[in-house]
């Protein structure tokens, strides 16, 4: 049998996996449940995994598969998880298409259910300190038609960073953004700063400000006017190379 805090850590673990398709951080853990410390949810992540609710993903920064779930969060099913049989709407859930491995990873999105998309690599994105704008197409790459969404306009850059590594999201790894001008909070977005710098960040409006958060606790969100940031593109895929 699980304690109160047990199951609350357990739902909400499943619903932002559901929503974002990575785990939450530990802070963010620890905010949820409203502990002091985060000694408190380590206790809580070893006991579910003793327990055989979840299992950590060694030599991976925040990973965590949650295996199954108590009777009394049964109404919110396992396949709404990513790589299971369903989805839920909003958020991001990352698809990534790794090369050069001779099995396929549970989850990861076939390379042939679809015709492949020549995709222009718009060059680099900074998941870190904002770089310079990025206009110029440096080579093409092709992605499963899955991957796209509808109709419209995609294109693909690398990163350059670590700021979204808890996202997933590593330095080097080429992520596939579906090019809009509008943003929900918690969207992973490309960003123009003041007109010149390009940032691959967290979107959240707060009034008239807009925050760019990091998923990296060594980075600070950055907050500015909205007129100051110009939304270029939705992140909806991710392509990594072994």
């Amino acid at each position: 049998m699980l304690t109160r805090k047990q199951i609350q850590l357990l739902e909400f673990i499943q619903k932002r996996m559901a929503r974002d398709g990575v785990p939450p951080s530990f802070d963010e853990m620890k905010d949820a449940l409203d502990l002091r410390s985060k000694s408190g949810i380590h206790r809580l992540v070893t006991a579910l995994e003793e327990r055989g609710f979840i299992r950590r993903l060694p030599h991976r920064a925040r990973a965590l598969e949650i295996l199954r779930l108590p009777d009394a969060l049964a109404d919110t099913r396992l396949d709404a998880l990513p790589g299971g049989a369903g989805e839920k709407p909003g958020g991001f859930t990352p698809r990534v298409i790794s090369n050069d491995r001779p099995a396929r990873p549970r989850g990861a999105l076939p390379i042939m259910d679809s015709p492949a998309v020549e995709l222009p690599v718009m060059g680099r994105i900074a998941a870190g300190v904002p770089i310079e704008a990025i206009s110029e197409v440096s080579h093409h790459i092709a992605v499963p038609g899955t991957m796209l969404a509808g109709r419209e306009h995609h294109y693909a850059l690398e990163v350059k960073g670590d700021s979204m590594i808890e996202a997933g999201i590593n330095d080097g790894d080429i992520v596939v953004i579906r090019e809009q001008d509008a943003a929900e909070n918690g969207d992973i977005v490309v960003a123009l700063v003041e007109g010149h710098e390009a940032t691959l960040k967290r979107y959240r409006r707060k009034g008239a400000m807009i925050a760019l958060e990091a998923a990296n606790p060594a980075y600070e969100t950055r907050i500015l006017p909205e007129d100051a940031v110009r939304v270029q593109g939705r992140l909806v895929g991710l392509i990594r190379s072994y």
